[in-house]
């Protein structure tokens, strides 16, 4: 429960229809499996204890007696887990299909089933009563307890942990319970289900339950009755699926039993809502609002924790995000270029990534518009850091475009600079590198001027976190077109590019670019080759992606991302690695807002953006010490 976590399970155990003895005792089993891998929710079958598929046989006093004696005999196995299990009960001279809710050798309460089949395979309205929201209380055995849609499992261990029930069909009807549960402060959903299987039900099935995971910004663990089941017209296929806010953390194969188990994330579930200007306060009233608690520990995460968080793993995937991302920066660079009639686009071409990617998204643009790629201007702008081999590339790229290429060598302008300002340029130093970002922006503005056009930006969204952008240098520009794309993303948005050109002289040269190191390329070359290694000084990207990722869409602190980071990362770097940077990170982030305070526009491809404008407001002198704290605490 450390950090938000809590390892849930969604469990199929193996029936016999109406033997409730024999149900019960595998259920226990189950219990006693998941409580020995930390599971701390736990949520089985609808009508598990008897079976779905019983029939006229639910309306037996023996079976119904049976399932009395079991439900109170299992609440007392039921330990440090909140559990929900499955059975018919009567209340009132009614039969319901229930959800029974146990924790710590008690039951809490029991949940009714709202909606009830009554067509094809199903005929639940023979034997049940629907479900209302407020029905008071049901005797079980020697027991009373809550009894109602409305009730609201409340941990006070952990307070944004808020748990809720609904049963099967309940969510395939046009208002689930379950909106209602969430909008009164439910965190967590848990299903029990008995959904018989059908050619293609399966995929809906998961989008279901990923769907209403991501509308309610909610947990929510579905469990499925499988092997069993009587076979009479239907097979049930024990499909288990456990969701987070749209995304899937955990499924079961069909026609499996046991667990499937995973983490749920609290805290970042209760970050989505209180980021949604949308998602409304909780109301709780008319609800019964019970306590119950779970022993804090830490919970072992066994959920991927992906260590490209921007990058999508899936290769298919993966492309059409890189396609889908280019067609935005381009759509935004045309609509641009159309609002202020301008003639040139003009672009300072380094022969690194970002730049690259910047004239690829420029003539992208002109195409759209149906105009020469001509009226681009690729400038290279070389200086005592430029090499060989990145001056070659960029003047390559700038052929295989079709774009006017311009070189203005800045060796002279910038010593001219130093004796101006009386810097000795033996001394290297910010004044040194900073010099030179500026006068390569002056070059640009000023051609940019004399052609009638505008500067487009080159600098990405990590450069942007880190403040790794001299002010008035390589920060300013006209449009920066790759101001939301984390280094990370550049890389693999131009390599999709590459994959597809048609050109092999333009395959050849985007495949040197993306294999040369990162850099500025402000410090005198060594031997001709990079003197000056970005990632050597402000650290690994992908573990600064990874921190910005986390810190500024789900709002995590340090000591959070410090956890997932150790997951992500294992055998790639080690902890102290990663504390090191983590600590670089958060003295950068403060320390250079004021640059990012006044960025010029550029277009938006991902829910994670630092611009100003309404995407991340920050005070550029707002104190780091209560994040600073939490890092040295990590020492």
């Amino acid at each position: 429960m450390k950090d938000g976590w809590i390892k849930v399970a969604a469990a199929t155990p193996r029936v016999k229809v109406a033997d409730p003895r024999y149900n019960a005792a595998q259920i226990r089993l189950q219990i006693e499996e998941a409580a020995r891998q930390g599971v701390q929710i736990l949520v089985f079958p609808e009508l598990s204890l008897t079976g779905y598929t019983c029939g006229d046989l639910f309306l037996q006093e023996t079976l119904l007696n049976a399932v009395e004696e079991e439900l109170t005999a299992l609440a007392g196995a039921v330990g440090d887990m909140l559990v929900a299990v499955g059975a018919p009960l009567r209340c009132r001279h009614k039969l319901y299909n229930s959800a029974v809710l146990m924790s710590q050798g008690q039951i809490l309460g029991v949940v009714p089933k709202r909606y009830l089949p009554n067509y094809s395979e199903f005929y639940e309205m023979r034997h049940f009563t629907a479900g209302e929201p407020a029905m008071g209380s049901i005797r079980i055995g020697e027991l009373t307890v809550p009894f109602g849609m409305n009730l609201l499992l409340e941990c006070q261990t952990m307070p944004q942990l808020v748990v809720a029930a609904e049963i099967c069909e309940d969510l395939w009807a046009p208002a689930p319970p379950s909106q209602s549960h969430a909008l009164a402060g439910a965190t967590v959903i848990m299903n029990l289900s008995a959904s018989d299987e059908m050619i293609g039900k399966a995929a809906y099935r998961r989008e279901l339950v990923t769907g209403q995971s991501a509308r309610l910004y909610c947990g929510y663990i579905y469990a499925d009755a499988g092997e069993g089941e009587s076979t009479t017209d239907m097979v049930y296929a024990g499909h288990n699926l456990i969701a987070e806010s749209g995304s899937l953390l955990a499924e079961s194969k069909l026609f499996s039993h046991g667990l499937t188990i995973t983490e749920l994330d609290i805290q970042k579930i209760a970050y989505e809502r209180r980021r949604s200007t949308t998602y409304p306060a909780a109301d709780g009233q008319g609800y019964v609002h019970i306590p119950f608690s779970l022993p804090l520990k830490e919970t072992t995460l066994t959920r991927r924790i992906a260590p490209n968080p921007f990058v999508p793993a899936n290769l298919r995937d993966r492309a059409r995000r890189c396609e889908d991302i280019l067609a935005m920066q381009i759509s935004g660079l045309r609509k641009r270029v159309e609002h202020t009639h301008c003639k040139t686009l003009v672009i300072g071409i380094s022969g690194g990534l970002d730049s690259t990617l910047a004239l690829l998204v420029a003539a992208g643009a002109m195409d759209r518009l149906g105009r020469s790629r001509s009226d681009i201007i690729g400038v290279t702008m070389p200086c005592f850091g430029t090499t060989h081999r990145t001056r070659s590339n960029a003047e390559t790229l700038c052929q295989c475009l079709g774009v006017t290429l311009r070189c203005v060598d800045i060796q002279a302008a910038v010593m001219q600079h130093f004796k101006d300002i009386g810097h000795d340029p033996a001394q290297l130093d910010v004044t040194y590198e900073n010099a030179q970002a500026r006068e390569r922006t002056q070059i640009l503005m000023d051609i940019a001027n004399a052609s009638g056009g505008m500067v487009v930006g080159t600098g990405d969204l990590s450069e942007l976190a880190l403040g790794w952008a001299t002010y008035n240098g390589d920060h300013m520009s006209m449009y920066g077109v790759n101001a939301s794309l984390p280094k990370t993303l550049v890389r693999h948005v131009i390599a999709a590019y590459a994959e597809i050109a048609q050109d092999n002289a333009m395959k050849k040269v985007l495949a040197d670019i993306l294999d040369t190191p990162v850099s500025p390329e402000l410090l005198p070359a060594k031997n001709g080759e990079i003197a000056q290694k970005t990632e050597e000084i402000v650290g690994p990207y992908e573990l600064h992606d990874f921190i910005l990722y986390y810190a500024i869409r789900f709002g995590f602190g340090p000591a959070k991302i410090y956890r997932l980071a150790k997951a992500a990362f294992a055998g790639t770097y080690e902890d102290a690695v990663i504390l090191h940077w983590l600590k670089g990170f958060y003295r950068r982030f403060f320390q250079q807002q004021f640059k990012r305070s006044c960025l010029p526009d550029g277009p938006k491809v991902g829910s994670v953006t630092l611009s100003p404008r309404g995407d991340w407001r920050m005070p550029s002198d707002a104190s780091a010490e209560a994040w600073m704290a939490q890092v040295e605490a990590l020492s």
